[in-house]
């Protein structure tokens, strides 16, 4: 009896000492960080790990060579060998092969055009170009469209004419419209980015692509990961409100007009056109942003909304009970918000 009682606590010794051993020498986590460029744009991404559990420099390498393929293989208007180039190049009526990533965004920018009645429009190049804000563009500065350019430019849109069928991989064009997919695709390569990271078990981390964010966990200490919403205005940049994600996760995108826009006689045209109307929008909705789980999502909503204005926003805000945060500007530069439920609770006050 003796014995066996010596053995046991001899054994609990062991026990112990390994317990101690592990609890001294538990390896702290560290933040790693790096950034690139893609879709015309800058990327950053930063995750929480112990050294010993991930390599921090093949993580970079895979995500730059992820980014790397949905833009210059997948979502560019600029590669010859993009799949949406061979998309915008396909007769009308022939059915094209998509990839998954391809079907999975077109069929969201149909989602939201139905949902927001056609204020989102993965076509509206065309109108974008006619003002002046493409790629395609030779308006004269100063020089407005006419009504039958804008009506010429109309009619060469829309994107009900995609076929999408899911379950084949297909697509066929009704009519001859050329898709870019900019207002939706960065936050599709967010998206892409984090399920990257989900694979590799990290469970914390901030991924920025071109202003499109999404975030995950908490950072080094149990601090939040904390993110800017901008002043939206031409002047100096500045801080307009502060979120945090509270170690929850969560994407958020943006859109604004307060950079890219021109005037004529004293009026403002911005570079966010209304699809429906084809001219430029003229309320006095200066920035949207959206939370969502999908940041593809969320940038598509943040678009549209700029497009509908503050009144219409509300109305598919309130009745989906989407987390949306509005800026309108009023006189001598001065702004007010509006923001829904959902989205205060991440309000840095």
């Amino acid at each position: 009896m003796v014995k066996d009682l010596a053995k046991y606590l001899f054994a609990l010794g062991i026990l112990l000492a390994c317990f101690i051993v592990v609890g001294v020498n538990k390896e702290q986590k560290s933040l790693y960080q790096f950034s690139g460029y893609t879709m015309g744009t800058s990327y950053d991404v930063q995750f929480v790990a112990s050294p010993s559990s991930i390599d921090a420099q093949l993580v970079e390498s895979n995500v730059a060579a992820l980014l790397r393929r949905l833009d210059r293989e997948v979502f560019s208007t600029y590669s010859e060998n993009s799949e949406l180039t061979a998309l915008n190049e396909t007769p009308v009526g022939t059915v094209f092969t998509a990839s998954d990533d391809l079907i999975k965004v077109l069929q969201l920018s149909d989602e939201i055009r139905k949902l927001t009645l056609g204020a989102f429009d993965i076509t509206v190049g065309p109108l974008v170009d006619l003002w002046g804000f493409g790629s395609e563009s030779d308006l004269p500065f100063g020089q407005l469209p006419t009504q039958e350019e804008i009506r010429d430019a109309k009619s060469r849109m829309g994107a009900e004419n995609l076929v999408i069928n899911q379950a084949k991989m297909e697509i066929i064009k009704k009519k001859a419209i050329q898709i870019d997919l900019s207002a939706v695709a960065k936050g599709y390569s967010v998206d892409e980015v984090a399920l990257l990271l989900d694979s590799l078990s990290l469970e914390s981390y901030f991924i920025e692509v071109g202003g499109e964010i999404k975030m995950n966990g908490l950072k080094l200490n149990d601090e939040e990961w904390i993110t800017a919403i901008e002043t939206p205005s031409n002047e100096s940049a500045s801080i307009y409100q502060l979120l945090a994600n509270r170690g929850k996760l969560f994407s958020i995108a943006g859109s604004g007009d307060y950079r890219n826009y021109f005037e004529v006689d004293g009026i403002r045209y911005s570079h966010e056109i209304d699809p429906r109307s084809g001219h430029p929008i003229s309320h006095q909705l200066a920035a949207a942003f959206v939370i969502s789980e999908s940041a593809a999502e969320a940038d598509a909503l943040a678009t549209a909304f700029m497009v509908l204005g503050l009144e219409e926003s509300k109305l598919i805000i309130e009745d989906v009970n989407i987390p949306a945060f509005l800026i309108t500007r009023k006189s001598n530069n001065q702004f007010e918000s509006f923001v829904s439920s959902p989205f205060s609770s991440y309000l840095i006050n």
